[in-house]
């Protein structure tokens, strides 16, 4: 599915352009334009789905591939010894894009818990 006015599914669709670090067929990744930390990238699943609440058991393929995916950049980037892999779900999450998103980030500490 592709929503005409989501970024996210127009980033996927090649529409706008993105410092993409990853693609494949069903997942795009990309740096963040607001990053929280040294690395930060985006990673999305290529068809709309508005949030991991959305997702259902018709999913877990691609939300593992998801997660091997963030492993793989994140080794393609040399940050594979310390990342955290991230996703807000809802508004009152943080979550500012209606279209599932991970934020894969390195490069500093990370405090627990987070937020």
């Amino acid at each position: 599915m592709y929503l005409m006015d989501c970024i996210f599914c127009k980033i996927a669709a090649g529409e706008i352009n993105a410092r993409k670090v990853y693609e494949d067929g069903e997942i795009t990744a990309f740096w963040d334009l607001n990053p929280q930390a040294p690395t930060h990238i985006l990673i999305i699943p290529n068809k709309h789905m508005e949030s991991l609440s959305a997702a259902g058991k018709e999913h877990a393929e691609l939300l593992g591939k998801i997660q091997l995916a963030a492993a793989e950049i994140a080794k393609n980037l040399k940050v594979e010894d310390a990342f955290r892999l991230v996703t807000n779900n809802g508004r009152k999450a943080g979550q500012s894009v209606n279209h599932l998103h991970y934020h894969l980030l390195a490069g500093r500490r990370f405090n627990w818990p987070p937020g």
